[in-house]
């Protein structure tokens, strides 16, 4: 009865790595994989994966050598890993992660209104590869964190002012700068606070009744 050869000692190269690897690139740019079956006797079908997915081959790329493409190269393909398998031995594989390089990304600027002694979050949110440091500014000075009602969130794609207890001080333009080794950008706010109208029809309260009396 015929069998299936051992794939024992079958090895696949992708881009002439035999092992897994990353690779990387930035936005925009194209990217080709190529996999190659090594020390095999006979023809041999390969599969390519982009995640968990498989990828569609033509034929007359799947025999002993197949390439795929990526193109354009987007934030989206940042951390994917794309593996090149041996489709009788599923085993024999090497994967490709790709670390895309990219910018913080911020646009446009934003007008808040906050009534006097309520709290506010600036939300300056972007992604980027590295992750980007951020900087707050406060009339185009640099925003000094020594008065308690300043407090910063920051997580890799989050950056966060929350001014606490609005004071008519606090009015003003703030801007937030990302920047990384790819490059800054920047969004501003302005921020005005509005007299607190509780505290507003109290007093008022308090005048009438006096000219009452």
């Amino acid at each position: 009865c015929p069998h299936s050869p051992s794939s024992a000692g079958l090895e696949l190269s992708v881009n002439d790595h035999t092992a897994d690897f990353s690779l990387s690139t930035s936005l925009d740019r194209s990217i080709s994989l190529s996999c190659l079956v090594q020390n095999s006797s006979q023809d041999e079908e390969l599969l390519w994966y982009r995640g968990d997915g498989k990828v569609n081959l033509k034929d007359g790329n799947k025999v002993n050598i197949s390439n795929v493409c990526i193109s354009p190269v987007t934030v989206s393909d940042n951390g994917v890993t794309f593996t090149c398998r041996l489709a009788r031995d599923r085993s024999v594989q090497v994967s490709v992660t790709l670390d895309v390089q990219f910018r913080p990304q911020l646009s446009g600027e934003e007008s808040l209104q906050v009534e006097e002694d309520k709290d506010v979050t600036l939300s300056c949110n972007s992604k980027s590869n590295p992750q980007a440091q951020a900087t707050w500014y406060k009339n185009n000075n640099i925003l000094t964190l020594e008065q308690s009602r300043y407090t910063l969130y920051q997580t890799s794609e989050v950056f966060q002012l929350q001014i606490t207890k609005a004071q008519k001080s606090d009015n003003g333009t703030y801007t937030c700068v990302l920047q990384s080794q790819w490059g800054e950008d920047r969004k501003d706010f302005h921020l005005t606070v509005e007299g607190n109208k509780a505290r507003a029809k109290q007093s008022a309260l308090q005048i009438t009744l006096h000219s009452l009396s």
